[in-house]
Parts: C-alpha cells; structure tokens; sequence
C-alpha cells in the first residue's frame, strides 16, 4: 500500500499545500516553457508546471523505498570490508554502463576508491525491481559500539529513465529540463543517481551513528502518529520525538535529501563539460535551489564556488 511507503510525505505535501503557489493553466505553463526553450539561458518555470510538462517525472516518494531506507541488515550479515557488487545477470550490461559513467569523473573514481579500500566498512551495491526508477539507501549494519559497519545501495532496474521531482531533488530535476535540449544521456542521469545515493552514504558514515540509527527508528513512528491524530502537527508526541531526533520528520529527511543532492552536483560539476549545456544546467540548478531549498543552499554554493567556471554560481 502506498501509506506504507511513506514516511514523512504525507506531512510533507500537506503543508506544502498551504505555501505552494496555485498552478497557472496548462495552456499558459506550456507556452512559458516553450518560450524558455528558445534561450540556452532562458529557464522554464518551476513547481508544479514541471509534473504536467514532464510526465516522466517521479514524485518523492516513488523515488526511494521507505520500507528500505530505515532497514537494518541482520547481525549476521557478512562485513568483510570493501564493496561488494551483487547484481543479477539480466541487469550486468546496463549496470557496467552506468557504473562506467560514474567513474568516468574524478568525484566518482575518488568515493568509490574510498569504500572500495574501506576493510572496517562494506558496502553493498544491488539492483532490485521493486523501485524501478528511484533508488534506495538502506540495510544498515551496526557494529557492537554503535559505529556504522555497513549499508547498502539499492538501484532500481529502470535507473536510467525517470526525473525526482524539484522539491527534494533539484539537481537530478534540473537534469529533466536539460534533457529537452541538450539530450542527456541515460547513462549520465543513472551514474547522477548513483552519486546522490553515495551522498548519503557519505553522510551516514560521517553523523553520529546513535542519533542517525535512533532517527531510523523513531520516523516511522513519527509518520504513524501523525497519520492517526488527523495530521496535527502540534501533538505533544511529536514534540517529544522531534527533541530525540534532533528535528522534526520533515527536518531529518530534508537534511539527508540535500547532501544527497549536493554529492550528484559534485559529479555533474566533473562530468558536463560543454560550456552553454554547463551553463544552462547549473543555472537551472541555482534557480531551483533558490527556490526550493534556501535554508541548504550553502552546501550547494560551496559545490558552486569550487569551480570558476559554474555559470551564475560565483
């Protein structure tokens, strides 16, 4: 059932409706983003217009697995170390492809090196038919101490189709908007995926390994009580997880989404090389995280700045 895949979502879209602009008519959203197509600099519009232009667009939550996401593997689970590619043979070909993608920069040779030589951290990578076109973190193993041992990746089998809506996702959105111009490969919004999911890996092995497996266990009870108390956001146990959790659900999983984000503009920022397809994706990525994202948009910046030659990031 789709409740059971959705954690903090409901709570999510529910107060989006109370801030969230009304949608122009399709007629006028289509003509503006023609209008936008003419200019290699010239930006479509954002928000909900992009659901309706662009049909191939996954909502946040199709996008990752929540029955994954907060998944612990068993205690038993093998940890020796490195990472360990367990794809079936059906998905090999396409597999080898994207992952040739990823590496093919140097953000992406430098992280999967890392964990490749990690002998105290496993990671696991998979492709799975149960999340076609999004892409899952989870199994999480824990050592005695409390120190995050192992996690694993899990890729949906159709990875190289499908565009996360902009509210958690502008970086791979913004891929979708470039798409209608410059072509974007498949392969390149794949190994995109793929680096969002090594961001949050990245992001797990560096918290606080207590607090990032207590926020596992605490924010699907969060989501049920607020699926049963009539969505009130003010209910005293709420209040109490949130101070456990260190924020609220919205908060902890926006948090993650972001470094997510920033990991995927890290390898695009080594992979698009062409000046007016460069200039044109960062600013449609500048744009949306002005628009969706302003209290991270420092991490972004950051991603921005490190390169002179990111258009509209300086």
């Amino acid at each position: 059932m789709k409740t059971t895949r959705t954690t903090c979502f409901f709570l999510i879209i529910t107060l989006l409706q109370w801030f969230v602009p009304a949608a122009l008519p399709l007629g006028q959203q289509l003509a503006d983003a023609r209008a936008g197509l003419r200019g290699s600099l010239e930006l479509p519009r954002v928000g909900r217009s992009f659901l309706e232009l662009h049909p191939t667009t996954i909502s946040a939550h199709d996008y990752h697995s929540n029955s994954f996401i907060y998944s612990e593997a068993p205690p038993d689970a093998e940890s020796s170390g490195g990472i360990r590619e367990e794809i079936p043979d059906r998905y090999k070909a396409r597999y080898q492809r994207w992952k040739t993608e990823f590496l093919s920069t140097e953000t992406g040779r430098k992280q999967w090196e890392t964990y490749a030589q990690n002998q105290h951290f496993t990671l696991t990578i998979t492709i799975s038919s149960d999340n076609q076109q999004g892409a899952s973190t989870g199994k999480y193993k824990w050592s005695d101490s409390g120190e995050l041992a192992g996690a694993t990746i899990s890729l949906g089998y159709d990875l190289d189709e499908g565009f996360p809506d902009p509210v958690y996702y502008p970086v791979m959105n913004s891929l979708g908007w470039s798409r209608e111009m410059y072509m974007t490969s498949g392969d390149i919004l794949a190994a995109t995926k793929i680096a969002h999911e090594f961001g949050h890996v990245i992001q797990s092995t560096n918290a606080d390994g207590r607090l990032y497996r207590l926020q596992n266990k605490l924010m699907p009870i969060y989501r049920t009580i607020f699926l049963n108390n009539g969505h009130n956001i003010h209910d005293p146990r709420l209040f109490a997880l949130a101070q456990q959790m260190g924020g609220t659900c919205v908060e902890v999983w926006e948090d993650r989404e972001y470094w997510g984000e920033a990991n995927a503009m890290l390898y695009l920022r080594d992979r698009v090389l062409e000046k007016s397809f460069r200039c044109y994706l960062f600013a449609r990525i500048k744009r949306t995280v002005e628009e969706y994202a302003e209290n991270y948009a420092e991490r972004f910046e950051r991603v921005g700045q490190s390169k002179p030659d990111l258009c509209g990031w300086q």
